[in-house]
């Protein structure tokens, strides 16, 4: 991949091919799983800069939020509307059961 190859040509279609390739192989045989609500969560306002408090102002109440993180209380759909959109986290992840 440290190669300069030239767009268009005879090596960057090959690369291209077996690109391809390669993504459908680990598709099908390493998927990577979706990650849990708590986890993509987490993981986003971690990598957003955000705090947990700031969190608060999205979810409600800060108990809200508490009880939300050590997975005592569910998401509402109000909730994953409010997380997609704010942290775009996508709601096929939200949604899970957890």
């Amino acid at each position: 991949m440290q190669k300069e190859i030239k767009p268009e040509s005879k090596e960057s279609d090959e690369l291209e091919v077996w690109s391809a390739l390669i993504k459908i192989y680990e598709l099908e045989h390493y998927p990577v799983p979706k990650p849990s609500p708590l986890e993509a969560i987490k993981f986003r306002i971690g990598q957003m800069g955000m705090s947990e408090a700031e969190l608060s102002t999205i979810l409600g109440a800060r108990s809200r939020k508490s009880e939300i993180l050590s997975g005592k209380r569910k998401l509402s759909l109000a909730m994953i509307r409010k997380l997609n959109e704010v942290l775009h986290i996508p709601a096929e992840v939200l949604i899970q059961a957890y």
